[in-house]
Parts: C-alpha cells; sequence; structure tokens
C-alpha cells in the first residue's frame, strides 16, 4: 500500500456537508458521483463507531480522506488516517476501516469503474 498526504485546499465545509449528505442518503454509505468505463468516482460515509463491511474489489481502489479519523488495516499494515491522507489498495486485497473515531467521509476512486 502507498499512501501519502495533501495539504491545505480541502473542499469547504459546504461542499464536504453536501458530499457527506449525499453518502448518508445511500442505502450502504456510498455515492458514485461520476462513472466513465476506466473509473468511477464516489464518496462513502462511515459513521463514528461504525463498521465497515466492504469486501476486495476486482478494481484498484484510491481513498482521499477528507473529514474523520480512524484505523486503516490492509494486509498486515494497520495505521491511523486523518483528513488529508491519500491510500491506494491494489484490486483483490483485503481491506477495512475501523475504530472510527470520528464520522469518517473518503473520495474514492475505482479504476477500472467499479464493478460492483
Amino acid at each position: 500500500m502507498e499512501s501519502g498526504a495533501i495539504g491545505p485546499g480541502m473542499p469547504s465545509e459546504a461542499a464536504t456537508e453536501h458530499l457527506a449528505e449525499l453518502a448518508r442518503a445511500a442505502p450502504n454509505g456510498y455515492h458514485e458521483l461520476l462513472r466513465a468505463p476506466t473509473m468511477s468516482v464516489g464518496v462513502y460515509l462511515l459513521a463514528r463507531g461504525a463498521t465497515d463491511h466492504q469486501r476486495p474489489h476486482a478494481e484498484d481502489e484510491v481513498y482521499f480522506v477528507i473529514r474523520g479519523r480512524s484505523r486503516f488495516l490492509h494486509g498486515r499494515s494497520d495505521r491511523g488516517v486523518e483528513a488529508g491522507d491519500v491510500l491506494f489498495v491494489p484490486a483483490r486485497e483485503e481491506h477495512r476501516f475501523h475504530a472510527i473515531e470520528e464520522e469518517l467521509l473518503l473520495l474514492v476512486v475505482f479504476a477500472p469503474a467499479e464493478s460492483g
């Protein structure tokens, strides 16, 4: 897994809350924003204390943490994540967020587009 952080330039609070509302309205906390054959982009929301039930995907995945704090388990690596962090997960690898301390709002990019 590769990871990093992005500094200032985070979305405004109004834009962030709008994205959170879109994800809250989705049955599984994930709302797709864009789809093309080579990629899809969405927002994923996990409430404080929630359990992340996702399974490995057939696509490579990038997460950008818009807001919140939690731990991220990927293979044998378990690390803290917070706003500004960027995470990469290759296709078919086990991963999940846990120990969610603050509502976690993530921008998620799948390549190619998520298959389900």
